[in-house]
């Protein structure tokens, strides 16, 4: 039995790396520059994603925006099925109060991910606006949320699982669909 593969690639690390620095830019086209804003990534894959996205602001205004990692595993709504959530650390070193707050996530899929952060956020203070950039928006939403910033759409089935592969989690960089356990 070999190892298994991914059903599809959808995005390797190039296309990966220029979705990112477009989504830069139109972060600050849409801010009016990096002044206001701060980059808040959903622990795991959206901390990557946030320090990545920090690094092309930088370099295209030559201002680095102030970057946070939030944990919302007490917040989400599922917390009371999970025996025992894995914590990660919240690290929100500013006041968030009056910033233009983007939040940065890998997957965008039910919206329940970003209700769960809006509502960590918010026991930080209030912040001017907050914003959402992913890697991948997927569709299917349960709650009416939509992502302001999107580096790829992909339509995908709810037997498909849609994985954002970055280092040091992962040994490469991609975006590739994989059929979940147990689909046929």
């Amino acid at each position: 039995m070999g190892q298994e593969q991914p059903k599809a690639t959808i995005m390797d690390q190039q296309a990966m790396e220029r979705g990112i620095r477009r989504i830069a830019h139109e972060v600050l086209e849409h801010n009016e520059g990096a002044e206001t804003i701060a980059l808040v990534g959903v622990v795991r894959r959206g901390a990557t994603l946030a320090r990545m996205l920090a690094d092309q602001i930088e370099e295209i205004e030559g201002t680095r925006p102030q970057v946070g990692l939030l944990d919302i595993s007490f917040y989400r709504d599922d917390v009371t099925r999970c025996i025992a959530p894995v914590l990660h650390k919240t690290e929100i070193p500013f006041n968030v109060d009056g910033r233009d707050i983007v939040l940065v996530d890998d997957v965008l899929y039910t919206g329940r991910t970003v209700r769960s952060a809006m509502d960590a956020i918010m026991d930080f203070g209030r912040p001017a606006t907050i914003q959402l950039a992913v890697m991948v928006d997927r569709g299917h939403r349960e709650l009416p949320i939509r992502a302001d910033y999107v580096v790829k759409n992909v339509p995908s089935s709810h037997e498909e699982d849609v994985r954002v592969c970055l280092p040091p989690l992962d040994d490469h960089m991609a975006v590739e669909i994989w059929e979940k356990e147990g689909a046929l």
